[in-house]
């Protein structure tokens, strides 16, 4: 590293740590440790300057950008003068260019890196009592998200063939814990084409399940080949049925109950797969289907056919499986908070390479959120999915100023200040609304414009020149 002052990085590790109750006898502190921040920039080869936007500032200013409720560069920026200015340093320019900058040299796989692990850490620190009979469970979907019209981000994640007029469009991949909410891991890929579609991203990330997990996902992910891959490594999987593919016949199989019953699947044509590793696998895989009628008025489904491979009906009882397979409503509240909360929904960064990581960014403070969310929980014994996220960000951007004000206090009357914090924190609780549900309208009105085909500036230039009317 070039001019590097490991005293100056020792303090800025401790200012980010801090940033984030990641100090003292508080659970989870040691989620984002030292070591990891300087392992993740040796492993990505970090090299820099001894300047003012260094990786961590870089970091730190980019995680302020994301959490705050605007997310412009020039807001970043004066928030890090004003630090700077508060701390008897002298201020740097207020103009965007230099943290710009610093945002392309910082690597995507440092940040990921680093937001991989926590929420790794966190699931494996998990409390017994927010397991699902002992087992860690992962919950899979996808979304998609809009990004900047220019040049690099159209040619990266073009519009789809039917498609005239837009923003580009990526898609999302990712996991979730079920017991903290945290995002373990995530893939992308454009919106259309062929291998870009949410099994193909669920398939990338398959290494992420051990023996023992169960996954929940949606009926997209219901097939033959992901039962096989996913028995292959001892991993539980709790799904329903695509409709789509095949249909169930309870007057076949192994009855277990009612309505709950063994059945194989044949092996098909996997296109994906070369012939002998089509020979290699076996020609059925033993699953059960369970049907659950739903009766709860406002609800769309009146009945959900429950695929899985947890075979035992004594220990996992039909009743078992739909409760389960009710929670994963949680993935779609936590892709929702991360897009509309946190405004991942539209990017802002103008190149495919500043996207990625800023979509990493996104998925680090999210996690590191929901650590302080899983502090407050274990030290007022409340479960994690208990306590408002959006509550616990409007706390925390509140107290930011005040964590600044105590750092140079000792440690005793840091400890006291983190624990008023989280007990602010713990007073935003979910409100336990069984059975709610909303009408699937909008209300607010879409304004009559003509759709804009073309990037902006395109737009513009074509108007001055006379060739499109304003």
């Amino acid at each position: 590293m070039i001019g590097f002052n490991f005293g100056g990085t020792r303090r800025q590790v401790r200012f980010l740590r801090r940033r984030f109750l990641q100090e003292g006898d508080l659970p989870f502190t040691d989620l984002l440790s030292e070591d990891l921040l300087m392992q993740a920039l040796a492993d990505a080869g970090v090299v820099w300057n001894d300047r003012i936007y260094t990786p961590l500032t870089t970091l730190w200013v980019f995680l302020s950008q994301v959490l705050s409720t605007e997310h412009s560069c020039r807001g970043a920026v004066a928030r890090f003068i004003a630090h700077r200015v508060s701390q008897g340093d002298p201020a740097c320019s207020s103009k965007t260019g230099a943290y710009c900058q610093a945002r392309k040299r910082l690597p995507e796989a440092f940040i990921a890196t680093i937001a991989r692990t926590i929420g790794r850490r966190l699931e494996e620190q998990a409390e017994a009592g927010w397991l699902w009979k002992g087992h860690h469970v992962y919950m899979f979907d996808g979304t998609t998200t809009l990004m900047p019209d220019t040049v690099e981000n159209r040619a990266a994640y073009p519009l789809t063939f039917n498609q005239n007029e837009g923003l580009p469009l990526a898609r999302v991949g990712a996991v979730f814990s079920l017991s903290c909410g945290v995002i373990l891991d995530l893939a992308t890929a454009r919106y259309a084409g062929k291998g870009q579609g949410e099994v193909s991203l669920f398939r990338q990330l398959l290494g992420l399940f051990s023996k023992g997990d169960v996954v929940l996902a949606d009926s997209l992910m219901c097939n033959w080949r992901n039962f096989c891959e996913l028995n292959e490594r001892e991993v539980h999987f709790v799904t329903r049925i695509n409709k789509a593919l095949r249909r169930a016949d309870f007057r076949k199989g192994t009855r277990l109950g009612k309505d709950d019953h063994l059945v194989r699947w044949p092996k098909g044509h996997i296109r994906e797969v070369g012939r002998a590793a089509q020979r290699a696998m076996p020609r059925y895989v033993t699953v059960r289907e369970a049907r659950i009628y739903v009766r709860t008025p406002g609800f769309r489904s009146k009945e959900i056919v429950i695929v899985t491979n947890l075979l035992n009906p004594s220990k996992y009882t039909k009743e078992d499986l739909a409760d389960l397979y009710r929670q994963r409503w949680n993935n779609e509240l936590d892709l929702r908070t991360i897009k509309s909360e946190m405004g991942m929904e539209c990017l802002r960064c103008k190149t495919p390479e500043l996207v990625r990581k800023e979509i990493w960014v996104h998925v680090l403070a999210y996690n590191l959120i929901r650590t302080i969310m899983a502090q407050a929980a274990t030290t007022s014994g409340l479960l994690p999915r208990t306590i408002s996220f959006k509550g616990t960000l409007q706390t925390l951007e509140a107290f930011q100023p005040l964590i600044s004000a105590v750092a140079d206090h000792g440690a005793s009357a840091r400890m006291r200040f983190y624990r008023q914090l989280l007990q602010s924190i713990v007073l935003h609780r979910v409100a336990d609304r069984p059975n709610r549900f909303e009408p699937r309208r909008i209300k607010r009105r879409h304004k009559h414009y003509v759709p804009l085909a073309i990037p902006r500036c395109e737009a513009k230039r074509q108007i001055l020149k006379g060739l499109r009317k304003n």
